[in-house]
């Protein structure tokens, strides 16, 4: 059972348990046994809810779409429930709308939940399509079941009218007795008149009929009325369960099995007649195929010849990649391993003569077992999913302990360097199969190479090693039989290991291989990643290892290389499945899914280097002593050598947008295209707006500026990568990506606020996501990651220098199960914004302990009693409206206890995380307002003529252009290489770089600002420009996160210790 066996239909793959031949599945049996008593009741009709019950429901649809189309998750599911019965959904299935005016109002409702346009015409094109709605084959064979037995059947469904009038019903109506439709009746499920409408048509009274619905509020109003219902999350179990309750059996037959594909078919005579000989069966009765509806890659089918039942194994047909669909090393593992006490299945024999059946293809026993498709294991306990994982794992050990030279498989595969084979292998397979550039893929076939572990055991490797491909006993935690060995060679253990953890990784409502990452593992029982992995190595005796990302980076690329090969196959029909399409649109998931793992391994590298070695500080662009070779398959598009994720995906020194990747790039210009068509034209009524009585009032303009910037994707976009690796709260930009946007929002004083990219906002989240708790973070950093409240920070204080953050006096005092806050603060930015909501406040919660020890932060909701704003600051005259600076008296604040960040004593550590990335945004800005003030001037001074020559020829002018111009460059490239520092490095280690940026960054734009001023003349002190504000800004962000005084003075310090750069000597020469 190959990966290329994911894409089965949905109602098989969800299947919680299943019956399993030895390399596929097989007769049904149960884990957990049904128990009932006293006989089968006088039932005379089953019900069925349609969506979710006999055809996949919206919801399994929309998840699977929004994968596809990069919609966020659970969209769609919101959006049919926003409002209730007053909602679009609910009105278009009682009939009350059209179509059209359906998709409208969906879409509307869709986009505003997404922040981002949706298609909801696609989704709605894809739930109606024939290739989506197709009945459950198990639910089709229980309806026929259940009519020969002779009960009624009926559809008893929320539906609603197409474009073209009729109902949508994708059913064969033959099969029901009645069928009951809201968009026809006017009402719906489950208001308890549709449900006696649908017992009077079918004459029963409401304890003869059994219901199945997926919803639960439906089976509850179909309770209350006196019907037995039936809860359908998986079509098979609910149809274990309704054949427990009629009594008789409603599965015939072979299950998960189909009549064999046209395009798959099979010569019948020449195989039973090669059957009759191999097995020396000379019985009646016609031989038996079916195909099995999984398997992507060898096509695989159930034969009943007589009284013996077999699976057999096949080569797909048509020109195949090189080395691939290898039936034959999967026909020799199995026997080689079987003999050395493997459970694997039972094989018979390999016919590699293709005269038979068209291809070579092998043969083994059919035999009964288990199957779980879905690792999260549904209907079982935890401690039975513990014990299915750690007979997972322990089986795995077997295989990898299993003595090369006593089997006769020391010359299965190439002993060592595995992965670096095996990163060629799936190259060359990628590039034979690709149909289109995927840059994640690209960047992965660069990286690989490059980080490959430097010590690899050598052990048989299953290659494909998922729970899904290991048959279970039906009353134990039992391995029986490990299936499908296509991929099995000699290599590197851990690979293995990795791959067994790919449903770790992947969401549940991933479409084709379903996984648990959004579920909590630890109320599940099943093994979390470290857990499972530490078992392994116990049972093997090996110590653990550091590069597990790098596994699951490499696993995750291979699984991507697999699914193109599928899909490219089946653009010629020659996959097995009639699925394999969708196999297209997932290999770019797998592929960025590959790429996360890639970066974090880079993170860890840098990360876990030696503290006691000094860091080798680079000032070239790109660090490496020596150009790297480019790896096999490598399309290379420029001289630059190939970058590692301390480079490319952490963030190069990249100097100018043009060296931005593909993803960053559109970002940048997107950006561009807003600030020009959106905030630059809005500024005047902005600022008049910030001079108005209403100033203190948020602008509507800025709130629905936010809102198309929310639509176009330019939001949240500071958080750092290595702040958010799994880019759970933002876009999962490196701060050298970041900087460059950033110095874009610079150059509008407005524009910050729109892209949700302000400070103090950006510090607060950045120290919710760092170190707040998840009962932190759903109060505030929800919240403010969508816009909905601000917050402010409360260090400063008036009456000592808060340039030291030890001199802070506000206390912080315990009191039972709270804090109570007492202190007097100022410049507090935001504070008087109505949208405050947050207050971080930072006060000492124990003088007496060391001096960095003595400080906590705690957080503060702005309704709490005892707060008083005495009054807003003005900078230069400027209010800064609607969020100003307060000047702030906290009196007996009382928090619960809960609501300290990160506990106590730890203040001043918060405080340094949370201002390197700050520092590195205000710098950024402050080259925005450099670079607008410089565009300024260059305009005024060609337009303006003085003493009888245009000011553009006058020399004292272009001297301040070119001052200006090599002094943005000059500050520009300095910070750029304090955030690349960050990236690569950490914030620690960019230290001195930090500090250098605030000192020459604000100064810098203070002097570029100036020119400008000076060259507007009088308009330059004015409103009617920008450049008051900017002048007035760049001069206050000399002592904001600390003065130059603080930061000159560290710099001075920290070159004082590096004895490397002392290499004159300090005697004068003679």
């Amino acid at each position: 059972m190959s990966i290329r066996r994911l894409f089965q239909p949905s109602a098989l793959h969800w299947a919680r348990r299943t019956a399993a031949m030895t390399s596929t599945l097989g007769r049904q049996q149960g884990v957990l046994r049904w128990t009932h008593s006293g006989g089968r009741r006088n039932y005379r009709a089953v019900i069925f809810d349609m969506g979710g019950v006999l055809v996949p429901s919206p919801g399994t649809v929309a998840a699977e779409w929004e994968v596809q189309n990069r919609v966020p998750s659970g969209t769609i599911v919101k959006a049919l429930i926003r409002d209730g019965d007053s909602g679009p959904w609910m009105r278009f299935m009682r009939g009350e709308m059209t179509t059209e005016a359906f998709l409208e109002e969906f879409g509307r409702v869709c986009s505003e939940i997404a922040k981002t346009s949706v298609p909801v015409e696609s989704f709605f094109s894809l739930l109606t399509s024939e290739t989506v709605a197709k009945p459950f084959p198990v639910m089709t064979q229980a309806i026929s079941q259940i009519r020969a037995g002779g009960l009624q059947t009926a559809v008893l469904t929320n539906n609603f009218c197409l474009s073209n009038g009729k109902s949508f019903l994708p059913l064969d109506r033959k099969q029901f007795d009645v069928v009951v439709e809201s968009c026809l009746e006017g009402i719906c499920k489950p208001d308890p008149r549709i449900y006696q409408l649908c017992l009077q048509r079918l004459s029963l009274q409401p304890a003869e009929a059994i219901f199945l619905d997926d919803l639960g509020p439906n089976l509850k109003a179909a309770a209350r009325l006196g019907i037995h219902t039936i809860k359908v999350d998986h079509p098979e179990t609910a149809v274990k369960e309704l054949e427990a309750l009629l009594g008789f059996p409603l599965c015939v037959g072979i299950p998960n099995t189909r009549p064999v594909r046209k395009a798959m078919e099979i010569p019948k005579d020449a195989l039973e007649k090669y059957l009759k000989g191999l097995l020396g069966t000379h019985g009646t009765g016609p031989m038996e195929i079916l195909q099995f509806d999984h398997g992507q890659s060898n096509p695989t089918y159930y034969i009943r010849l007589a009284d013996r039942q077999l699976v057999l194994r096949k080569k797909p047909p048509g020109v195949l990649l090189p080395s691939a669909h290898a039936i034959e090393r999967e026909f020799r593992i199995m026997k080689a391993l079987g003999n050395a006490g493997v459970p694997v299945p039972t094989v018979l024999d390999l016919c590699e003569d293709s005269s038979i059946i068209g291809t070579p293809f092998y043969l083994m026993e059919y035999c009964p077992g288990i199957i779980y498709k879905d690792p999260s294991l549904p209907g079982l306990e935890p401690r039975q999913r513990q014990a299915i994982y750690t007979a997972m794992n322990q089986v795995l050990c077997r295989i990898h302990s299993v003595d090369l030279q006593a089997t006769g498989l020391d010359d299965f595969g190439k002993q060592g360097d595995y992965i670096r084979r095996q990163v060629q292998t799936w190259t060359k397979q990628y590039r034979a199969a690709e149909t289109s550039s995927i840059p994640a893929m690209e960047r992965l076939i660069q990286w690989l190479p490059l980080h490959l572990p430097r010590q690899q055991r050598t052990t048989v490797v299953h290659g494909d090693f998922r729970l899904d491909n290991l048959m279970f006993h039906p009353e134990k935690a039992e391995v029986l039989a490990v299936l499908d060995w296509e991929l099995s060679t000699l290599g590197d253990p851990f690979a293995d290991v990795a791959y067994s953890c790919l449903a770790h990784y992947l969401p549940s409502s991933f479409p084709m291989l379903r996984g648990f990452r959004d579920q909590d593992v630890t109320q599940l029982g099943i093994p979390a990643v470290e857990e499972y992995f530490r078992m392994y190595c116990l049972h093997m005796g090996l110590p653990p290892i550091d590069n597990w990302n790098f596994y699951m980076a490499f696993s995750f690329f291979r699984v991507a290389a697999i699914l193109q090969g599928v899909y490219k196959r089946s653009l010629t029909g020659q996959a097995s499945s009639a699925t394999a399409k969708q196999s297209g649109k997932l290999t770019e998931f797998m592929a960025e899914l590959a790429w996360d793992f890639a970066t974090k391994e880079g993170f860890r590298v840098f990360k876990e280097m030696p503290a006691a070695k000094p860091l080798v500080r680079s000032y070239h662009a790109w660090a490496g002593s020596q150009p790297r070779q480019t790896p096999t398959g490598v399309r290379s598009h420029s001289t630059l050598a190939a970058a590692s994720p301390a480079q490319e995906a952490k963030g190069g020194l990249i100097i100018s947008p043009e060296g931005l990747s593909p993803r960053v790039r559109k970002l940048y210009d997107r950006l561009l295209q807003f600030m020009e068509q959106n905030v630059y034209p809005l500024e005047p009524e902005l600022q008049r707006h910030q001079a108005s009585a209403d100033r203190w009032t948020p602008s509507p303009l800025i709130e629905d500026l936010k809102e198309k910037a929310k639509a176009e994707g330019l939001w949240n976009l500071f958080l750092p990568l290595e702040t958010d690796p799994e880019k759970k709260y933002g876009a999962g930009l490196t701060n050298v990506e970041y900087a460059h946007l950033c110095e874009v929002m610079g150059m509008s004083l407005y524009a910050s606020e729109i892209f949700n990219c302000s400070a103090p906002d950006t510090g607060n989240m950045e120290l919710l996501v760092r170190y707040g708790t998840e009962e932190q973070k759903a109060r505030w950093l929800v919240p403010l990651l969508e816009g909905r409240i601000r917050s402010c920070f409360a260090m400063t204080e008036p009456q000592v220098a808060s340039s030291d953050a030890s001199n802070i006096e506000a206390s912080i005092r315990e009191e039972g199960g709270s804090y109570v806050i007492n202190g007097h603060k100022w410049w507090i930015s935001g504070i008087l914004d109505p949208r405050c909501k947050l207050c971080v406040f930072m006060g000492k919660t124990d003088p007496q302990a060391p001096r960095h020890q003595q400080q906590s932060m705690v957080l503060v909701p702005m309704d709490t009693p005892g707060i008083n704003v005495i009054r807003p600051l003005s900078v230069y005259g400027l209010e800064d409206a609607p969020g100003g600076h307060g000047e702030v008296h906290f009196k007996d604040v009382r928090v619960p206890k809960e609501n300290i960040v990160l506990g106590p004593g730890r203040g001043f550590e918060i405080a340094q995380g949370r201002l390197g990335p700050g520092r590195i945004h205000h710098c950024m800005r402050l080259i925005g307002y450099s670079e607008r003030a410089l565009a300024l001037m260059k305009t005024r001074v060609m337009s303006r003529t003085a003493f009888g020559k245009p000011l553009v020829e006058q020399g004292t002018i272009l001297a301040d252009i070119a001052r200006s111009r090599v002094d943005i460059e000059q500050a520009r490239l300095l910070v750029l290489k304090a955030a690349h520092l960050m990236d690569v490095a950490g914030n620690k280690a960019a230290a001195l770089e930090i500090a250098m940026i605030k000192m020459v960054a604000p100064s810098m734009a203070y002097q570029v600002i100036d020119r400008a001023v000076q060259a507007f003349g009088a308009a330059g002190l004015s409103s009617d420009y920008p450049l008051a504000q900017f002048f007035a800004w760049a001069r206050a962000l000399r002592f904001a996160d600390g003065p130059d005084e603080v930061h000159r003075l560290t710099v001075a310090k920290m070159e004082m210790k590096n004895p490397g750069r002392l290499q004159a000597p300090a005697a004068p020469r003679v």
